[in-house]
């Protein structure tokens, strides 16, 4: 067990009491990402141990195989030469990365699968999986030739999935195709990555990447409304060895055990859905069955949501068939909170801003005196890096974290500035705290100490910095009691004419952190049960 994990008190794994979870546990991981063995950045052991720094499970991913790879032009050499050798290394180190895969496993404290990407400009890209830590690449030279492939391997014994991903580009483009997709091998969609997202093309978080922009064709919401059915995940698709990089995309799943076989039939039954960074608890229920099943059809549709949150939430929105019918908003929230100095809730602390590419190093000591700390949560982030680097450094191991008692943690990390006003550098924390006005979150930031209390900060958040003008920072975020962190739903949705209906939920935190769950479909063809 990774040593955050270790001193404290223990991590506590979410539940939720609404229908469809009885003996669930909620867990987080990241099952697309990359690294130096293909083309990326950094080793495939600074890839396992800085997922273990926030994820309890996670793939490191090669890029194995393009099968329509344009032709080697002049105008298109690089790009051709770029992928080519990538592959090359990932078939020179796979059986490194097996082993490495094999011993980074822990059933119970952190679960790892083997997993390559397979390129295709006709059906979309697709990241192939298998339920242990060794497989092998599949160089089929058409998608149904992977499929049949992988149903020989079925017929092994050994599962798989095959996995469309930044499905926003459409078919021709290495998107998703729709008219090729099929549910055999893929239980869920990647919806959010570092690419963007495609809930829909009006969602948060565009297609900028040089690949283009999304498009209609492409997203999860026509997908879903052709009646392919499937739930939802987010990966990062890091491609500096680190796995999970807050704000790029994660998985969050409902499932029993901490286990790959956990995991997989989380997976595999569709309780999953896709969170950005923040670990969201987001649990959806239409009339018991839980989000990725299908309920039996009914008119009557009693639907139930529970959310919590890591930071203020601004709205929780379900969407019936995609068009919104119902808002849990702000000031809802709000008016529900009750003026008391007790507090219960999240402190945020973050480390960098400064000049851009001018390396910071931090040593901070965090401790919550005059409370309890409960909970501590990750915000780390990878290098920026995608393309190739003039030169390498030596490690891709920016961050290292220990629990140091009951109310205290210590980090070690390095930043380079935000490398645009728009994308976050930044690393820190979430810590959930129980106490009052006069509780203390204290911060020894390179030696020199800083407190505040909650009240302060329910005021608002505080800053320091390390030097003059443009020199390193820090910020203390403003205290968020739990009124402003929880929101459930409880309605009665009437549709006598709705079978074939899907309901999905979407939370945005005042951070611009996001959840996304996975549909739950009413008939035709269920019986309230769950799949997998």
């Amino acid at each position: 067990m990774p040593k955050q994990k270790e001193a404290g008190p223990p991590m506590t794994v979410p539940t939720t009491d609404i229908p469809g979870y009885a003996g669930l546990g909620l867990y987080v991981g990241d099952l697309h990402n990359h690294c130096g063995i293909s083309y990326g950045h950094g080793s495939v052991e600074d890839a396992y141990a800085n997922a273990r720094l926030q994820l309890d499970f996670a793939s490191v991913t090669g890029h194995g195989w393009w099968h329509d790879l344009p032709e080697r032009t002049p105008e298109l050499a690089g790009l051709v030469d770029y992928h080519t050798e990538g592959f090359a290394r990932l078939a020179r180190q796979w059986e490194h990365v097996q082993e490495v895969t094999a011993a980074a496993h822990q059933d119970g404290r952190f679960v790892t699968f083997q997993s390559f990407e397979w390129h295709s400009l006709a059906h979309g890209d697709h990241c192939v999986y298998f339920d242990g830590p060794r497989g092998e690449i599949i160089r089929a030279g058409s998608l149904e030739g992977l499929r049949v492939r992988l149903r020989e391997l079925a017929a092994q014994g050994t599962r798989t999935w095959a996995l469309p991903h930044h499905i926003g580009y459409g078919p021709t483009r290495r998107g998703v195709n729709w008219a090729s997709f099929t549910e055999e091998f893929a239980p869920v969609v990647e919806m959010v990555s570092m690419h963007g997202c495609a809930e829909s093309d009006e969602a948060p978080r565009a297609y900028l990447h040089t690949m283009g922009p999304r498009g209609t064709v492409g997203t999860a919401l026509h997908g879903l409304r052709l009646g392919h059915r499937f739930g939802l995940i987010g990966s990062t698709d890091h491609h500096s060895a680190f796995p999970g990089s807050h704000g790029h995309g994660r998985l969050a799943v409902w499932a029993d055990e901490l286990t790959r076989d956990g995991v997989w039939g989380a997976v595999q039954g569709r309780r999953t859905y896709a969170i950005t960074g923040d670990r969201i608890v987001l649990a959806t229920s239409v009339n018991g069955a839980p989000m990725g099943a299908e309920a039996a059809p009914t008119a009557e549709r009693r639907i139930r949501v529970d959310v919590r949150g890591r930071d203020a939430l601004d709205y929780v929105e379900l969407l019936r068939n995609g068009v919104p019918v119902h808002r849990v908003s702000r000031p809802e929230l709000l008016a529900g909170a009750a003026a008391t100095d007790a507090f219960t809730g999240t402190l945020g602390f973050a480390v960098g801003w400064g000049r851009r590419e001018e390396a910071v190093r931090w040593e901070v000591e965090l401790r919550v005196e005059g409370g309890r700390l409960l909970d501590v949560q990750p915000r780390l982030r990878g290098s920026e890096t995608v393309a190739p680097a003039d030169a390498e450094p030596a490690t891709y191991r920016p961050s290292d974290w220990e629990r140091t008692g009951p109310g205290g943690l210590r980090l070690r990390t390095v930043t380079e500035g935000n490398p645009n006003t728009s994308t976050d550098s930044t690393q820190g924390f979430s810590l959930r705290v129980d106490g009052d006005d006069r509780t203390r979150l204290t911060a020894v930031v390179n030696g020199v100490e800083t407190s505040w209390s909650v009240g302060d900060l329910r005021e608002g958040a505080r800053t320091g910095f390390t030097g003059g003008f443009v020199s390193g920072a820090y910020r203390f975020d403003r205290a968020v009691p739990d009124a402003e962190l929880s929101a459930g739903i409880d309605l009665t949705d009437e549709r006598p004419d709705g079978d074939g209906d899907f309901y999905h939920v979407r939370v945005r935190q005042l951070n611009d952190q996001w959840a996304w769950s996975s549909p739950t479909w009413v008939g035709p063809g269920g019986s309230c049960r769950r799949v997998g």
